[in-house]
Parts: structure tokens; C-alpha cells; sequence
């Protein structure tokens, strides 16, 4: 029986090479997106918008109604915005959490009864790197990536007794449009001495020589339906050296190293 998938944000970067390589796969994909259309006729496109909870709940109801089921579900939505704390608009934070966390948060409530009255199902959500390692001038954007690995890793006590299994993805930097949908904001550039414009740069350039999006798809993919998958996933295999340097490096040095990268 084919596995029927349900990824949000599939129309491009790593959203779209998941669901290719899933159909490759022989699974049957649905992409969600506020778009609702796509360029590949093998992937089945409807529209939903994350922040909003009505249109994720009828697109869940119209794919259980098409195929019966959903057996897995990739929480992949999300967007970035940086610039300095203290210059950031309270409600550019609020529509960075919107989208991040609480597009996944609508997605869950909408599917988890589903795959509970199945037996059982697979959530993936993206988180990033920049959960354990806070990047400077991304506060709002590390953070919503925190609050996923947070909520997931509390999520996948809650349903493990209904079969369900979930794993937050932490990718490193990856090669996709996202860096050029980044919203910046250079306001207070000048208070911080041109640090805020530095940080930037060096984060864009560390995204466009990154993991390329199609290998990445790739990875996300193999979690979607390897047997078992760890709650937690670090994408890139000098990514995971730097979360596992989180755990054994005292708290100031890791933000020293990452201020010296980033906010110097």
C-alpha cells in the first residue's frame, strides 16, 4: 500500500525535493501551499494556508476523504526574517512564530486524531540548527526553530502509545531560496556599526555554499519512511559536530565562539 505524505511549503527548496523524492519512492504526495498549484502533475497540490487553522483542518479532511488516510506528515512552512532585537517590530516576530511554530502547531491538531483512530503515522518538523546554536540578528528565527524541537521532543511522549512517531529535523545551511525570502531588516545598522549587514552577509554566503536542497529532500525523504526514525535529527554531517560541541562546551564559550562568527 502506498504511503500517502502531506508536506507543507512543497513548491520549492526543500519542500519540493522532499515530495519528488517521495514520489519516487512510489508515495502518494500532497503538497500544501497558499498557492495550491505546482509545476510537478505528480505531486497533488491543494491550498492551504498554515495560519490559518480552518483551511490546514479542510485540507486534512479532503486527503482522508481522497485516499483514507495520512501516514505521514512534514511540517516544512516557514520563513526568516533578521535583523537586531532591539529594532525588530513586535508583530515581525509575532508572523515569524505564526508561520514557524504555530503553522505547525495547526497542522498537528489537524492531523494527530487521524493517524490516533489509524493505529499509528510519522510527523517530521523542521527545526534547524539554529535551535541549540542561537545565531545573533536571527533571535526571532532561532527561536521559533527552538520551539519546535521543544514542542516535538514533548509531542513524541504524548503519541508514542498510539503508534505515532515524531523527529524534529535540524538542518544546517542549505542551498535554497529561503535566503533570498529572508525579510531584513537593516534598521539600527548604524548603532551597531555595521554589525547587523556583517552578520547577514555571513550567513547568506554560508547558506548559498550549503547543502544543496535536492540532498537535502533527499534526507528529509528517508526519514519520512526509514522503519524507525530518532525524535531528534541533526542534516548535515559538520552540523552535527556543532550540536554535539553544544552539549559538552560551557554555555558562555559556545556564545562567545558564535558572537565572534556572527556578531563581531
Amino acid at each position: 500500500m502506498k504511503k500517502v505524505v502531506v508536506i507543507t511549503g512543497g513548491t520549492s527548496g526543500i519542500g519540493l525535493e522532499t515530495a519528488k523524492a517521495l514520489v519516487n519512492q512510489g508515495c502518494t504526495v500532497y503538497e500544501l501551499s497558499r498557492r495550491g498549484s505546482g509545476a510537478d502533475a505528480r505531486i497533488h497540490h491543494l491550498r492551504a494556508d498554515v495560519t490559518d487553522e480552518m483551511q490546514c483542518q479542510a485540507a486534512v479532511d479532503e486527503i482522508v476523504r481522497r485516499e483514507g488516510r495520512i501516514d505521514v506528515l512534514v511540517n516544512n512552512a516557514g520563513f526568516g526574517i533578521s535583523g537586531a532585537i532591539e529594532f525588530t517590530e513586535t508583530s515581525e516576530a509575532q508572523r515569524q512564530f505564526d508561520v514557524n511554530f504555530f503553522g505547525m502547531v495547526r497542522m498537528n491538531k489537524a492531523v494527530i486524531p487521524v493517524m490516533r483512530r489509524q493505529g499509528g503515522g510519522r510527523i517530521l518538523s523542521m527545526s534547524s540548527v539554529a535551535a541549540p546554536i542561537a545565531i545573533p540578528f536571527q533571535a526571532y528565527y532561532s527561536a521559533s526553530k527552538a520551539a519546535v524541537r521543544t514542542y516535538m521532543l514533548a509531542l513524541a511522549s504524548e503519541v508514542a502509545p498510539f503508534g505515532i512517531e515524531t523527529c524534529a529535523i535540524m538542518p544546517g545551511d542549505i542551498a535554497t531560496g529561503f535566503t533570498a525570502a529572508r525579510a531584513k531588516n537593516p534598521a539600527g545598522d548604524d548603532v551597531y556599526e555595521g554589525r547587523i549587514s556583517r552578520s547577514v552577509a555571513v550567513m547568506e554566503h554560508d547558506e548559498m555554499t550549503g547543502i544543496t536542497a535536492e540532498r537535502a529532500g533527499a534526507f528529509v525523504a528517508k526519514k519520512a519512511t526509514q522503519k524507525r526514525v530518532p525524535p531528534l535529527c541533526t542534516l548535515g554531517g559538520k552540523y552535527k559536530v556543532f550540536v554535539f560541541l553544544t552539549r559538552l562546551l560551557p554555555t558562555r564559550l559556545m556564545v562567545s565562539i558564535v558572537g565572534k562568527i556572527y556578531a563581531s
